[in-house]
């Protein structure tokens, strides 16, 4: 592998994006949560069974030069590696690792000067790993880290963005989450619909409460999204051509004390694996809305660990890969999904 490729020269803005992604990862968003419609949902049920996640690699310490380290888009290769993504790693330091799950060993793939990545995802098109940068571009890579091209950069309907997650659709057009500015109290959060040419970009949703997570269902048929600021879940379906929302309703309103909703990963039997930002733990619905289970990682480790931020399954196989970071660190643990993994269940 390529380690720690540099494309091009220039200022280092993870540093000056750090303010946003405080924000990001939920710093200060607490004000926006509740409203009179959450105020009146029905309390869930419960939390389900408990499945137990172990430790298998130490991957990140906290970045001196910013103060914290996160993982966050866990995606499984064709070669077996997981790769994942740092978002607040400072220039010149490794920003999508490797992890070689049978060692628990890692290694840098990819850096440079500029981007703040926050998630990563493997395009059914043309196999490139394609990464959303916070302060408003997506980045593409080959798998070792070489033939790095900006796919997409600039504003959306007038407006910067704020890239966060990406879903494929099978043909290759891309559906990400745009947190959009992020301030407290505010609902200006988007879903961006970019040809897999990168030369048209759609909102499909707006008016979003720092929408994060997105991902199709199994049959493609739909989106479902999470607001970070609303802890809730809610399905956008598409029309054929997946161009435009037919209807759109909150599905699944997550109770998580002061975690907030992150990344959604999607099994074969459409089961949400919904990752929690404040609480190293995953919520498992099925996708009518009933709570199945809550991913938990052992009580010693979670003194050091904040937020699980996202999940990858091995396609045709039940192995979890879950990113979790905090003031000890970003590593990787390995829990047993409720059913097989798929595309959708595969980074984002």
């Amino acid at each position: 592998m390529t380690a720690h490729r540099t494309p091009h020269p220039g200022p280092a803005l993870a540093i000056l994006a750090l303010g946003g992604l405080l924000a990001l990862t939920g710093c200060g968003t607490q004000a926006a949560a509740t409203t009179a419609a959450s105020a009146s949902r029905p309390e869930p049920s419960g939390e389900g069974r408990t499945i137990r996640a172990t430790q298998i690699a130490h991957v990140t310490d906290p970045h001196e030069a910013t103060g914290r380290t996160l993982l966050e888009g866990p995606v499984l290769a064709e070669d077996g590696d997981l790769y994942v993504v740092d978002v607040t790693a400072p220039a010149g330091e490794p920003k999508v690792l490797s992890v070689d799950l049978a060692t628990g060993k890692s290694e840098g793939v990819y850096t440079d000067r500029t981007g703040a990545y926050t998630s990563a995802q493997i395009s059914p098109y043309d196999g490139r790993l394609y990464l959303t940068d916070y302060t408003g571009s997506i980045v593409s890579i080959e798998p070792d880290g070489s033939d790095p091209r900006t796919f997409f950069s600039g504003e959306v309907d007038g407006s910067a963005t704020n890239l966060d997650d990406i879903a494929f659709d099978d043909e290759g057009n891309l559906y990400v989450s745009d947190l959009h500015g992020m301030k407290p109290g505010e609902a200006k959060g988007r879903i961006v619909r970019i040809d897999r040419d990168g030369e048209k970009s759609t909102v499909l949703a707006d008016g979003l409460a720092h929408p994060n997570g997105v991902m199709f269902d199994p049959k493609l048929h739909g989106l479902w999204i999470s607001e970070l600021a609303e802890n809730t879940v809610s399905y956008l379906l598409l029309d054929a051509d997946k161009t435009a929302v037919t209807s759109q309703h909150e599905a699944i309103h997550v109770d998580a004390g002061v975690a907030q909703t992150d990344s959604i990963a999607v099994d074969a039997d459409g089961n949400l694996y919904q990752a929690l930002h404040g609480r190293p733990a995953m919520a498992v619905y099925s996708p009518n809305g009933e709570r199945l289970a809550t991913v938990e990682i052992p009580a010693n480790a979670a003194k050091g660990l904040e937020s699980a931020t996202n999940v990858a399954i091995t396609p045709g196989g039940k192995k979890a890969y879950m990113t979790v970071s905090g003031p000890d660190g970003g590593y990787v643990f390995r829990f047993t999904a409720l059913a097989e993994g798929i595309r959708q269940s595969n980074g984002g």
